[in-house]
């Protein structure tokens, strides 16, 4: 019977989430490597702005120095300065970017207004975690990843403390509804997020006591956004930028989605978007996975339904939102 409860809730999650708004939303990060990130924050503030979800805080799996920095940025470029910030403490990837000449990742800060000046000087992501958690109705939060996996083990192995007498496991089985990730390559391969810290990954993936979506490499790899944002004339937008600075020298015609199109059903959900197959994701020792489909799986993943034109179009019209301070100037 508990069984069929846990399916019955995870197909309502990854279907029809969104119509439940506004959803209650924890973003974690690897800001820094690439910027589909900082297209994928962008839509979060503008479906905010639309009141399709409530962003909890934003914290940082990567412990590059301009991570969380950069995540500022955006946070206060979209008027929400005050979002909680935290970073991955202890043993943890450390990965910037791979462009060359202006770096986003240096530049963005360096010409944007934000309150925390690295990702060392901020706060301990699983101390945010289960402050936001502690304080919310239970079965409230949705979390998105859309980097490594070592915030998520850092709280599934939190104990009690003066924030929550509960360990975290029992505070995430309580406090999260879904946990959406980009994740995996299916039916079988190598991704990056999990590949980083594989350790992490293999313990989030089969410990985690709540329903688990998964955007997967071959879905946002087929979707390319970006270039209508590094042709635009806007001045000022720290998103616009960051994709001026790195498309030409990628592709012109546009950057993989991939954390773009975890974002979007985080919010919306999948159902209008994608169709959804249950099974398992397991994560072996040298970061690969694979993808076991199962009716009684305590996970799912994206399958193309929607064609790549309208996908790409929602996108790129939500990555080209502006702060509402702007819009009614």
């Amino acid at each position: 019977m508990k069984k069929s409860i846990f399916l019955i809730l995870l197909l309502c999650c990854v279907v029809c989430h969104g119509e439940n708004r506004p959803v209650n939303l924890i973003f974690d990060t690897d800001m820094a490597p690439d910027y589909d990130d900082v297209g994928a924050l962008a839509m979060l503030h503008a479906m905010a702005d639309l009141g399709e979800v409530n962003i909890l805080a934003t914290v940082s799996s990567n412990k590059c120095e301009t991570a969380v920095p950069c995540i500022d940025v955006i946070n206060t470029y979209f008027g929400r300065p005050d979002i909680p910030l935290g970073a991955v403490k202890g043993e943890a990837p450390d990965r910037t970017t791979w462009h060359k000449g202006l770096r986003w990742t240096d530049e963005l800060p360096s010409r944007y207004p934000h309150r925390i000046k690295s990702t060392s000087a901020s706060d301990n992501a699983v101390d945010v975690y289960r402050n936001v958690l502690s304080r919310m109705p239970d079965g409230s939060v949705t979390i998105v990843t859309v980097g490594f996996f070592t915030n998520l083990k850092n709280l599934l192995l939190s104990g009690p403390d003066q924030i929550s007498p509960l360990t975290g496991r029992e505070l995430i089985k309580a406090k999260v509804k879904l946990l959406v990730s980009m994740a995996g390559k299916f039916p079988e391969g190598k991704e990056f997020n999990v590949e980083v810290d594989a350790k992490s990954s293999q313990q989030v993936f089969s410990e985690w006591p709540t329903p688990v979506l998964l955007s997967g490499f071959e879905i946002g790899e087929q979707i390319f956004t970006g270039k209508q944002l590094a042709a635009s004339k806007q001045i000022g937008s720290p998103v616009i930028d960051a994709f001026a600075m790195c498309l030409p020298q990628d592709d012109p015609n546009g950057r993989n989605s991939w954390d773009q199109t975890a974002v979007l059903v985080a919010v919306r959900g999948a159902g209008d978007y994608f169709d959804v197959e249950r099974g398992t994701m397991t994560v072996m020792d040298d970061g690969s996975n694979r993808w076991e489909k199962c009716a009684e799986g305590m996970h799912a993943r994206l399958l193309f339904k929607m064609p790549n034109e309208q996908l790409t179009g929602i996108i790129e019209d939500m990555m080209m939102h502006k702060p509402l301070s702007q819009s009614k100037q």
